[in-house]
């Protein structure tokens, strides 16, 4: 599907080019073609297909597929964002304006989407810096879309994920408003790096 593209597939499935070379790609695909695998194994369809299309290092656009409930995130910033389900398709809006960490710590609900498999002792940490939480745990990159359908307020990670986890996710939410962020809460995660790890990050 994406090979007629002409460019390069850096996947966790593949085999990955060695950094010299895929430092100079100027656009490439990101793909992680089963995102959840814990959720995949209990199968509980908390499982999802991330792909991401990368320019300059930087996630632009996003398609995160789960099929078994069917349902269809795609997007950028140029086309905006749409979440198809049950044959209807929704056009998800970006936020007016950046949600702060401080405006989150008055808020009197928050609203956290964690992870099902992976919630460590760091994560709990920082939740419990709100006033009042709501829990949601799910599996895959279905946490990163709660937030991109205004379902969730924030998304700690203190755990390892990949570049192939984040990168659908992170055009989608840059395309509403929205970020994936390093642990200072400033800077956004960097992809193509030599090592294909992500840091820890919080996205709101």
């Amino acid at each position: 599907m994406l090979t007629p593209t002409g460019l390069p597939i850096l996947s966790e499935e593949g085999a990955h080019a060695v950094f010299e070379k895929r430092v100079e790609w100027p656009a490439y695909w990101l793909v992680d073609p089963l995102d959840g695998t814990k959720e995949f194994i209990k199968r509980n369809g908390e499982f999802t297909v991330n792909i991401a299309l990368m320019q300059d290092n930087k996630p632009v656009a996003g398609v995160i597929y789960a099929p078994v409930p069917d349902i269809l995130y795609y997007g950028s910033k140029e086309t905006n964002v749409y979440k198809e389900a049950e044959g209807i398709t929704e056009h998800l809006l970006p936020l007016s304006e950046k949600v702060s960490l401080e405006a989150l710590l008055q808020q009197e609900k928050v609203i956290v989407v964690a992870s099902r498999s992976h919630l460590s002792t760091e994560t709990e940490a920082f939740i419990k810096q709100f006033k009042n939480v709501q829990l949601v745990n799910m599996g895959s990159s279905f946490k990163l879309m709660l937030l991109a359908e205004n379902k969730a307020d924030i998304y700690p990670r203190f755990a390892p994920t990949m570049e192939w986890d984040t990168a659908a996710g992170h055009a989608i939410l840059n395309a509403v408003n929205r970020s994936v962020y390093q642990t200072d809460l400033t800077s956004e995660l960097i992809y193509n790096k030599q090592d294909l790890l992500n840091p820890s990050f919080v996205a709101f």
